[in-house]
């Protein structure tokens, strides 16, 4: 086990806390997952590479993991504040398919996109269709002592659990459950404005295409529901490491916590009175760009592939993203993404590089690098430090080729960049309106090198002018001899 102690920030408090497993053996996590109602955009992703990011330094620090992911094909409504229409229904609706055929097919390709950024699949992709009876179950045995029904279903009073919405509020003094969330609107014969439903009951005279039977009518839970159950059925009442995006820290996630203080206060004799369920709650901030939070409301928000279709790796937004703290807020630009994807090249490059000399002696020694990114990423994940780290080792001629490769292995087990199994020609996506293959694209350039070398320079501008016309940047004087790149 690497030897700093790892120490992450804890949203319950507001602070810094060593990281003590419940148990070494197996260090058990959860993460909320996607609604799968549309494609997820790059924002929605830095939640899951922060994710990835914490499972994989526990693991290399030599923690087993057991990482739980949960897909959300039931109960989110179109108001993170438990307002308005599913969120599958309506996209459902919207596109005349069926429900189980639209989340099928957001699922494929959320997971096809955690696959392109290289981040490692969890233990267990959760369903929340497949657990409805245990939801039901769930909220039958709290039902007597924490919730009221209403005529549309199921509704969970936050008076009858201790400091409701702390995780909200961080350290701040406790306030009335109705100021909490005063901003949600108001249902009729809710006790209190933060009340929220666990079970929705169809109205009379209207079905839905995702609903069960429940001792409180046909209908379907609440969001909020199956983050509790699916966590407590495989993590126990009391895991390590709950995660999420920041927005979750304001509603879902206390609403949550607030289910599972209920829960344990009956069926948990070993925990706490307002146990939350996982010891450390952890929040990744937003990624935003210039026009606002990135957001799916306006109906065009970009997503990987709209990357990818610009003429960038995956592993560039990858890195993009470990640049910058994940508790900070991070502005998307294209400028920022084309200097991540270069300063990827350039690490590739220069790997490749070192793959390629001859073996030699070592005057100095790779541990100490090793150490330095131990004590990086057990800083609360400073995997912009890292990075830091990365290049200063990779630069390090005391060091043999040789060892600088084999210790490139821990970063990439930290890092999730690959850079030793991928190649510049890797790294070089066409846009997708590119109109050259890249056999195309060498013999022009070896045209326009010809027309240079006879001081031709009118035939040499003017094929520069037909590549860039077709989508190709011609870099002269690249120093890192890439010759040219997709325009973006």
């Amino acid at each position: 086990m690497h030897g700093t102690p790892l120490t992450l920030f804890n949203s319950l408090t507001r602070a810094l806390e060593p990281f003590q497993p419940l148990d070494a053996a197996n260090v058990r996590l959860y993460t909320c997952g996607p609604t799968v109602y549309n494609y997820q955009h790059i924002g929605n992703m830095r939640a899951f590479l922060f994710a990835d990011t914490l499972g994989r330094v526990l693991r290399w620090k030599g923690w087993p993991t057991t990482h739980i992911i949960n897909i959300t094909d039931v109960g989110h409504l179109t108001s993170d504040a438990d307002q308005g229409e599913d969120k599958m229904e309506r996209a459902a609706a919207r596109a005349g398919q069926s429900i189980w055929d639209i989340a099928a097919h957001y699922t494929e390709v959320f997971k096809a996109d955690v696959v392109a950024l290289n981040i490692e699949a969890p233990s267990r992709w959760s369903v929340a269709t497949d657990h409805v009876e245990e939801m039901i179950a769930f909220a039958s045995a709290i039902e007597a002592e924490h919730c009221y029904r209403l005529p549309g279903g199921l509704y969970f009073d936050v008076s009858t659990v201790p400091d409701y919405g702390r995780l909200a509020r961080g350290n701040a003094p406790a306030e009335e459950p109705a100021s909490v969330e005063g901003r949600i609107d108001e249902v009729e014969g809710k006790r209190h404005a933060a009340d929220f439903a666990i079970w929705r009951t169809s109205p009379a005279g209207e079905q839905r295409q995702m609903e069960w039977d429940s001792p409180w009518g046909r209908g379907a839970p609440g969001w909020h529901l199956e983050c509790s159950v699916m966590s407590r059925k495989y993590l126990g009442n009391r895991f390590d490491i709950h995660t999420g995006g920041i927005d979750h820290r304001e509603i879902h996630h206390p609403n949550e916590i607030a289910q599972n203080q209920a829960h344990n206060q009956a069926h948990c004799g070993s925990c706490e009175p307002g146990y939350t369920g996982a010891t450390l709650w952890m929040h990744n901030n937003f990624l935003v760009e210039r026009a606002g939070k990135m957001s799916k409301s306006s109906g065009e928000f970009l997503r990987l592939k709209t990357l990818v279709d610009r003429g960038y790796h995956p592993l560039a937004y990858r890195l993009m993203c470990l640049q910058a703290h994940y508790r900070s807020e991070l502005e998307f630009g294209w400028e920022s993404l084309a200097a991540a994807a270069t300063r990827l090249k350039r690490l590739a490059q220069t790997v490749e590089a070192l793959k390629a000399r001859p073996a030699m002696p070592s005057s100095g020694s790779a541990s100490a690098y090793r150490e330095q990114l131990d004590a990086a990423v057990s800083d609360d994940l400073n995997t912009a430090r890292a990075l830091t780290v990365l290049d200063t080792m990779l630069a390090d001629k005391r060091i043999a080729p040789a060892d600088r490769i084999a210790a490139l292995t821990d970063y990439d087990a930290v890092l999730g960049l690959s850079l030793g199994e991928i190649g510049r020609a890797d790294l070089r996506v066409r846009p997708a309106d590119a109109t050259l293959t890249e056999e195309s694209i060498a013999e022009r350039l070896a045209e326009r090198r010809t027309a240079r070398a006879e001081k031709d320079f009118a035939r040499s501008d003017a094929i520069r002018d037909e590549l860039l016309a077709a989508g190709v940047e011609v870099m002269d004087g690249d120093p890192l001899g890439w010759d040219w790149r997709p325009t973006a």
